[in-house]
């Protein structure tokens, strides 16, 4: 009888961190047969440790004890040794995909962490001055996710590893992702397939360089086959260019959408720190624009590092930091007050060290406040940008006269032309502060659109025809027959009527330095009121302006009043509220020192923050309120009215008298003017005093 053959067992070896292992697959075993020292499992919890160790300990009856769900194992053989390891990369395994989905999880937060929709209070929705920035700030972000769905997707197979807990095994999922494209670019490939035909082209204008010189005839076709190339080539790049336009349309219009969405939630965060600093709008238009300007970067730098979450808190410690600002200006410029005359005596003396430390050094570190001011008042587009719109607008303005001068050329047959004109005429620093203050910086070509805006608003031009009817005397001859039967004549005259057409052409001037207050953001007309003060620090752009004063600067005028006119507590209170706002420029319809006033704006703001309560006048309605009084009965403290300063009927100016025929008054800029003057005594209306 033969011998019965056993088959070996299939044994494989793995190399592992512990070591060599030793795998029997035939018996299911596994040995550990490397002599290295094996590693501390931390990835275990301390309990479950303990219990292992414990297990490894050398039992009481000297044999090892059981362990639960183990086969039992050769005594050769270290199997809890091998089922450690296993155990220790199934836990390397499940710990690489906690890593990656936690990486995954971080990644989809920050996507939709990266938006720029705002979360409000019920209180923010409730809040008045706040509604007209939060209803924008939620349309512009609605525009932001439409816009961002709009760009074009694509699928990416990503591999996701999991763990089965059931099984004890770790596994790998395939899985597809929807992922924005990025935005084509970079640099084209060349067909290969073009290179033929490039051979060829070569080859012909080889041969017909090669003979050129001596046949007028084929230069004249190689110019034109060059000029033919140069035209497909023009067309190839043209529709390659529009294929590319084509493309990034939806990332152009994600990118504006952004950039307004997070231009309306910094316009939110600004609004909402007024609303929370009432003190904040006391500050002058500078300090407002550059208060704004910081409230834009924090929130712009919290937007980067931490989503819409940060950025709201950043904007909370940037208002919180701005009313601390307030205050300390606040409290800074009442102390400048009491010991204005200490700090006007270091002034001069801190401008006398500077002029002699300019004549040793460049002292550029001493200027850079100063700079910093300058810049921020001053015009920062280019001179030739500046003169061309200004150009351009005086064009305007000539076609309007010529089309006037050839209105009966134009409009034959009319017995009448009646024409009501205005003068044909704009400042040139108010045309270059409105644009500048509406886009800061611009070239000629860009602000066209806006000119002609500007145009239509300043001028109207109407036409009316009208039809009277009128009477002319005609001579008739008429017959009768006398009492012998002849026949008599005789003469006599009648009123004809008859249609007289006449064509009335009227012209209105708006003026154009009226127009800021209805184009402009509050923002806008603090930056115009700047501007228009400092003359954007260009006075020599208009010398020779047609324009009354256009390129002299408007210094204000200064009054000392009287210190027994001071010791009214009434009128004390008024000059110095009124004072506060020496130099402010004109602005018509401003009335606030964010905007600058015009001359109603000013005193109504005086009067309401000096013990009344009248609301936003016009110099019509400040006469309305208060009671007439005579010119020897005029005290300080009173308002004084004019008529006829501008084509307006009733007032049309007002000031607050101070006394020795002195008043101060929002002309450009506020300052003390004199009554008795020409001018003043030609347009006094009345003194009134206020209720």
């Amino acid at each position: 009888m033969s011998k019965k053959l056993k088959p070996r067992d299939k044994i494989t070896q793995k190399m592992s961190r512990d070591g060599l292992i030793e795998v029997n697959e035939t018996a299911g075993t596994a040995e550990l047969v490397s002599g290295r020292e094996q590693d501390a499992d931390f990835s275990k919890q301390p309990e479950q440790a303990a219990q292992e160790a414990a297990q490894q300990l050398p039992h009481p009856s000297g044999s090892a004890a059981a362990r639960p769900h183990t086969p039992e194992l050769s005594p050769k053989r270290d199997d809890a040794a091998a089922e450690r390891v296993l155990e220790h990369i199934d836990a390397a395994h499940t710990r690489a995909a906690s890593k990656k989905a936690i990486k995954r999880a971080q990644r989809e937060a920050a996507a939709k962490t990266k938006t720029s929709r705002l979360q409000f209070t019920e209180e923010e929705r409730a809040t008045p001055e706040l509604q007209k920035a939060i209803r924008k700030s939620e349309r512009t972000a609605d525009r932001l996710d439409e816009a961002r769905a709009a760009i074009p997707k694509k699928k990416v197979l990503t591999k996701e590893r999991t763990f089965d807990e059931a099984a004890g095994k770790g596994k790998t999922r395939l899985r597809f992702e929807e992922k924005e494209k990025p935005i084509p670019g970079g640099r084209q490939q060349h067909n290969p397939l073009s290179r033929p035909m490039q051979e060829v082209g070569v080859f012909v204008h080889n041969k017909i360089h090669s003979v050129e010189k001596d046949n007028s005839g084929v230069e004249g076709a190689h110019k034109s086959e060059e000029l033919a190339e140069r035209g497909i080539r023009a067309g190839a790049r043209q529709m390659r260019k529009s294929r590319r336009s084509r493309k990034l349309k939806p990332y152009r219009a994600a990118a504006k959408a952004e950039k307004a969405a997070f231009k309306a939630n910094a316009d939110f965060q600004y609004q909402k720190a007024l609303h929370d600093n009432p003190q904040l709008a006391a500050s002058n238009p500078v300090s407002r624009f550059w208060q704004k300007q910081q409230i834009k970067r924090q929130y712009a730098k919290a937007v980067r590092t931490g989503g819409a979450k940060s950025a709201r808190k950043a904007a909370e410690n940037t208002r919180k930091a701005a009313k601390k600002t307030a205050e300390a200006t606040k409290k800074t410029a009442a102390f400048v007050g009491r010991h204005w005359k200490v700090f006007l005596i270091a002034g001069c003396a801190l401008l006398l060290f500077i002029m002699i430390s300019a004549g040793v050094s460049s002292c550029s570190s001493l200027f850079s406040g100063g700079i910093t001011s300058v810049i921020s008042t001053s015009y920062v587009s280019e001179d030739a940008d500046m003169l061309g719109a200004e150009a351009d607008y005086a064009a305007l303005e000539a076609e309007l006269q010529s089309r006037i001068d050839n209105i009966e050329r134009d409009h034959p047959g009319y017995d009448e032309y009646r024409y009501d004109l205005d003068d044909i005429e704009h400042d040139p620093y108010v045309l270059t502060s409105i644009l500048t203050a509406l886009h800061l910086e611009y070239t000629r070509t860009e602000v066209q659109s806006t000119l002609a805006m500007l145009f239509e608003r300043q001028y109207t031009l109407t036409l009316t025809e009208e039809t009277e009817v009128r009477y002319r005397t005609e001579r008739r001859t008429g017959t009768y027959t006398d009492a012998e039967g002849n026949t008599q004549t005789y003469t006599y005259t009648v009123e004809v009527p008859y249609n007289y057409y006449i064509l009335n052409v009227k012209l209105e001037n708006f003026n154009l330095s009226h127009l800021p207050v209805y184009i402009m953001t509050e923002e806008q007309l603090s930056m115009y009121a700047v501007y228009m003060s400092t003359l954007g620090n260009r006075p020599y752009l208009f010398p020779h302006s047609a324009y009354p004063n256009a390129s002299t600067l408007r210094r204000p005028t200064y009054y000392d009043i009287p210190p027994e006119a001071l010791e009214d507590e009434t009128f004390a209170a008024i000059i110095a509220e009124a004072e506060k706002y020496l130099g402010y420029p004109y602005v018509w319809g401003g009335s606030n020192p964010n905007t600058s006033f015009d001359c109603s704006g000013y005193v109504s703001w005086v009067i309401n923050h000096s013990g009344w309560n009248v609301g936003r006048l016009g110099a019509q309605g400040l006469c309305n309120i208060c009671t007439p009084v005579t010119g020897a009965q005029a005290r300080p403290g009173d308002l004084i009215f004019f008529k006829g300063t501008y084509d307006t009927p009733g007032v049309s100016h007002v000031g607050i008298y101070v006394g020795n025929g002195m008043m101060i008054h929002c002309g450009n800029p506020i300052s003390y003017a004199n009554v008795n003057t020409t001018y003043w005594k030609n347009h006094f209306y009345a003194y009134g005093r206020l209720p």
